[in-house]
This record gives C-alpha cells, structure tokens and sequence, in this order.
C-alpha cells in the first residue's frame, strides 16, 4: 500500500490553529462523516497522525485519507487499527494544478463521465465534486 500514510503537510483543509487540541479536531472531523472506524482514537505529533480503532478496509482507507487531507499533517500511521486488508486494488492519487475529476476518471478509467464513482468514493475528503486542490490525495476505486 506504498504511498497511501504519506502526504503533503503544508497543503490540506486547515482544521486546527494556534491553542487547539490537533487530535481531537481530526477525531470529531472523522466521527463526523462516519466512514465506519469502531473505537476509534487519534494522536498527533509533530505531523504524523496514529489511528486505532477497527472497521472494514474501506472505512480505513477513507479515516486515513480524511486525517492526510488535513493542513499540518504530512503522515498517517496505524496504530492497533483492524481491518479484513487494506488492499483491495483501490489507488491512490494526488491531485495536480488543472486536474478535474472527469480528467482523473478518463486517466483511471478511460471515461470521462465515471467521475462520480471518484466523487462517491471520496465524500468525506470531496464535499463538492468542483473543488478539489493540488496535493489533495484521494482514492480510486477499482473500475
């Protein structure tokens, strides 16, 4: 799962500022869209996030993207985390300058209009299938 823990610090959703707690904003940010992690417990240091918690591969994959999105973070880490397996053939990707959904879903799947599986695949990091950013890294699932 080469690339999928590690991202871009200095790019992402600002989340947390100056005097708040960085675990506990991404924790709520999680639990808020649910992807599916039981028990579920964040920490943060120094950039590098650690999830434990279990739930199937799906929900981990997306908890760890919506972590990695995140302004200040540039690695997630699993710590006690438990899933069926974490490779299911999705990949990974990170957007660039000029990049649409419909242009990552003709690279991926040679159709255009497959963009929203992409979109759908990735919700909890793609609130609105127009706004996407450079160095956000998303999942694409299996054609």
């Amino acid at each position: 799962m080469s690339g999928l823990f590690d991202f871009v610090k200095d790019i992402g959703n600002k989340l947390f500022g100056p005097g708040d707690d960085p675990a506990a904003k991404i924790k709520a940010m999680i639990e808020k869209d649910n992807p599916g992690i039981k028990d579920l417990g964040v920490t943060f240091k120094d950039g590098v996030v650690a999830l434990v918690g279990s739930g199937p591969a799906e929900a981990l994959q997306k908890a760890i993207l919506m972590a990695g999105n995140v302004l200040g973070v540039g690695e997630v880490k699993l710590d006690g985390v438990t899933a069926t397996t974490v490779e299911d053939g999705t990949q990974y990707y990170i957007i660039k300058s000029g990049d649409t959904l419909s242009a990552v879903s003709k690279q991926f799947y040679g159709d255009a209009n497959k963009y929203q599986k992409i979109f759908d695949a990735n919700r909890e990091v793609i609130k609105d299938a127009n706004l996407i950013f450079p160095g956000q890294k998303i999942r694409i699932p299996k054609a």
